[in-house]
């Protein structure tokens, strides 16, 4: 069977509608009538919340302007481990091979009754070249954007030549600094924390990341040097940003478009693919209009074929999506359309996001190509032509500038709310006109819709029986032409219900 009804064409569901825009009260009139009807037939719990809009679905929060505690370190002194001992959860990507953390990331932390935001760095090096290079001078950059510095050192090995130059590092930002003597996992180890005094830091705090011990006063001494007001953080907006996650498969541009759209070296970029592996959350402003965009690590391929530090990236990335509520899906427009480009856009769309399409790279494409990516598109996206594509490239800026647009376009989408009588008039006429096919000499009809959520809509249809594919595809149609949703995904779901025996 086709996935696509073709019914009458002809059928003008604009000219249909005038009438019903013009008369709300009585499309809500004809909607209570529908669902009075419903009396007639047996309905459940479950049924009676959807009807009656029980069902709630918790919003996204984001907080804003907690001070910022950087905590830095040359490589492998346990920094992320660190991190997840104060966050209370593994957030931070851990793993026995120096160098895993590459970004400055930000978690949401608590301690004695004080909310801060923890930042974990990529281990700071003196000298170095490529990648751990741009790793090092995004640790430096890490020290203006905290309220607080916490430098975490080996007391194991004691204070090297790095740590003594990152110390001349951290005097010279005038930043208030913390000292935490790390990998101190008994009492007989204090000794080579004391060792650490000649740092000129002040008091060394001996802990154990791994085991906890110690951390408690090392907390207890960094939230007094917090300010109760962060210098560095920005303060809520009237009206709270969107949450954007740029997602797509190692390389093809992600964290150099966020560093286009910021203008400034905001994340590492590095012509090693999969360079990002932690999500790492910015504030931006474009057009006048704050958003958060989340640098995601790329996804390689399925989950359970990754190991190590790309399994636990692939499931922070998973996680990004989760948290927000578009996804800017990119592509390399250079390249053919992969099975992992793909997997991608799925992705966010499984996962209820509303979602723009990005070929980035695009000053790389000639004629033939262009035309090529076309017939990708209709091949293998057919069923996703509701989301809206911009062409830009991120490395010279090239039509950046449409995003905008094009993101609230579709979280317009996402957020849209049907009313109940429009909805059900809409789908009366629909039905009307285009009936579904008799199946095993039975017609199931449309008794009565309701939308139960919006982002993304989400639909119920109370049936007289159970809806091919192919026709809940056509209502889908129908309803972004009538309705727009143009870049979100629109859920349908059928629940066939038989009428109450009589007594």
């Amino acid at each position: 069977m086709s996935d696509e009804y073709v019914f009458d064409d002809d059928f003008d569901i604009n000219a249909t509608f005038s009438s019903i825009d013009d008369d709300d009260e009585d499309a809500a009139k004809h909607a209570d009538v529908m669902r009075s009807l419903l009396n007639e037939y047996e309905l459940d719990d479950e049924d009676q919340a959807l009807l009656d809009g029980e069902i709630e679905f918790a919003p996204i929060t984001q907080p804003w302007g907690k001070p910022v505690l950087a905590i830095l370190g040359r490589p492998n002194v346990g920094k992320s481990t660190l991190v997840n001992r104060i966050v209370g959860k593994r957030v931070a990507v851990v793993q026995d091979t120096p160098g895993v953390t590459r970004d400055r990331v930000k978690y949401d932390a608590e301690w004695a009754g004080v909310d801060f935001t923890i930042m974990d760095t990529g281990g700071w090096e003196a000298v170095v070249e490529g990648i751990d290079k741009s790793v090092s001078l995004s640790s430096e950059m890490a020290i203006e954007e905290a309220d607080v510095v916490m430098l975490v050192v080996d007391a194991s090995v004691g204070a090297t030549d790095t740590d003594e130059r990152m110390v001349r590092l951290l005097r010279r930002s005038g930043k208030p600094v913390i000292l935490a003597a790390n990998k101190v996992d008994s009492p007989q180890g204090e000794s080579d924390a004391a060792m650490l005094w000649s740092l000129g830091l002040g008091e060394p705090y001996p802990i154990s990341a791994l085991h906890g011990r110690g951390t408690g006063d090392l907390l207890d001494a960094a939230v007094k040097m917090l300010p109760e007001v962060s210098a560095v953080a920005l303060a809520r907006p009237s009206q709270g940003p969107r949450r954007i996650a740029l997602v797509g498969r190692p390389n093809v541009g992600k964290s150099s478009l966020l560093n286009k759209l910021a203008n400034a070296e905001r994340v590492v970029v590095n012509e090693l693919a999969g360079t990002t592996r932690d999500p790492v959350d910015e504030i931006i402003e474009l057009d006048d209009q704050p958003w958060i965009f989340v640098d995601t690590a790329g996804v390689r391929r399925r989950v359970h074929l990754t190991k190590g530090a790309d399994y636990y990236a692939t499931l922070r990335t998973q996680s990004a999506i989760e948290k927000a509520e578009l996804g800017l899906v990119l592509m390399d427009a250079s390249e053919p359309m992969t099975e992992q480009d793909i997997r991608v856009v799925q992705q966010v769309i499984d996962t209820g996001r509303a979602v723009v399409i990005v070929m980035n790279k695009w000053d790389m494409v000639d004629d033939e190509r262009r035309r090529e990516i076309e017939r990708e598109f209709e091949r293998e996206l057919v069923q996703i032509q509701w989301a809206e594509r911009v062409n830009l490239s991120a490395l010279t800026g090239w039509h950046t500038n449409r995003l905008t647009r094009a993101m609230n376009t579709a979280l317009e989408s996402w957020d849209t709310r049907i009313p109940t009588g429009k909805l059900n008039a809409f789908l009366g006429e629909l039905q009307a006109a285009n009936p579904h096919p008799v199946r095993s000499g039975k017609q199931p009809r449309i008794l009565f819709a309701t939308q139960i959520a919006h982002r993304p809509p989400r639909f119920v249809l109370f049936t007289t029986g159970f809806l091919d594919h192919g026709y809940r595809r056509f209502i889908e149609n129908r309803l972004r032409r009538e309705f727009g949703f143009v870049g979100s995904p629109v859920e349908i779901s059928v629940r066939p219900r038989q009428k109450r025996t009589r007594k």
